[in-house]
């Protein structure tokens, strides 16, 4: 009996040591490889910076969490998270209902909507019909190529490996639109090629059931402990006022939403 009980006593002190090293190791924050403007941009050593960069290591700091960022291809973020290569996803992942069925998320940290800009010299909105017949680029494996093909069922959807890279087509008149969310939309709009070419057609339609209610970190399911330290830290730098001043050096209004 006495042996139980200590080989019990044993059990119970490494599960709560486990449990305190959970914290004490690096947690690896997976963010995109690819460039994207204003949330992650690399330089020319492979540091990325930008507003999603700033917040996540406000929030890891409020919340006392050791993190590294990890660069993982846009495509593979979820696959790495499950597969623990990353803790947490911070790559402005859309909070949907399809996402939830594999992985949890925290609260939202911004929220925004998506919109269609296109050429300055060609006539049309941002609703399906007047897109008819066009071709839309978008990022593969994003909501938004999800969301063009189910509302803009007679347009040619071309998929691209990144948002710059159907910028980019955009500006050299290979499509005729491209949907994204608004304000990664909005910062190409005020570069050089951006001003030279484009302009906002309208807002897409609101589908929170494809678009999501919001943007927040994606973790494993069961992660109890992370996701709550996560929460109360996102809550803490809006409470404290962090939120807003990395926010307004980037944006000139509130990323939040309601």
């Amino acid at each position: 009996m006495i042996k139980k009980r200590f080989s019990m006593m044993l059990v119970a002190s490494s599960m709560a040591i486990c449990s305190t090293l959970s914290f004490a190791e690096t947690l690896r924050i997976g963010i995109a490889t690819e460039p994207y403007p204003p949330f992650s941009v690399p330089d020319a050593s492979g540091q990325y910076t930008g507003w999603e960069i700033d917040i996540t290591k406000a929030i890891c700091a409020e919340a006392k969490l050791d993190c590294e960022i990890v660069a993982t291809a846009w495509d593979g973020i979820i696959p790495a998270l499950l597969s623990r290569k990353i803790d947490v996803a911070a790559a402005s992942l859309s909070i949907t209902e399809e996402r939830k069925r594999v992985i949890d998320f925290s609260d939202k940290y911004y929220q925004t909507g998506a919109a269609v800009i296109g050429p300055k010299n060609k006539p049309f909105g941002s609703t399906p019909s007047e897109l008819d017949d066009k071709i839309i680029g978008v990022q593969g494996a994003s909501i938004h190529a999800k969301f063009v093909k189910k509302h803009y069922k007679n347009a040619t959807i071309k998929e691209y490996q990144t948002q710059d890279e159907a910028n980019q087509d955009l500006y050299s008149g290979r499509i005729d639109a491209t949907q994204a969310d608004a304000l990664t939309l909005e910062s190409f709009l005020a570069s050089a090629d951006g001003m030279k070419c484009c302009e906002l057609k309208g807002m897409a339609i609101n589908d929170e059931a494809l678009l999501g209610a919001g943007i927040g970190f994606g973790l494993r399911k069961g992660n109890i402990e992370l996701k709550e330290k996560l929460n109360d830290a996102i809550q803490a730098i809006r409470d404290n006022g962090q939120y807003d001043t990395i926010s307004k050096s980037y944006f000139s209004f509130n990323i939040y939403g309601e």
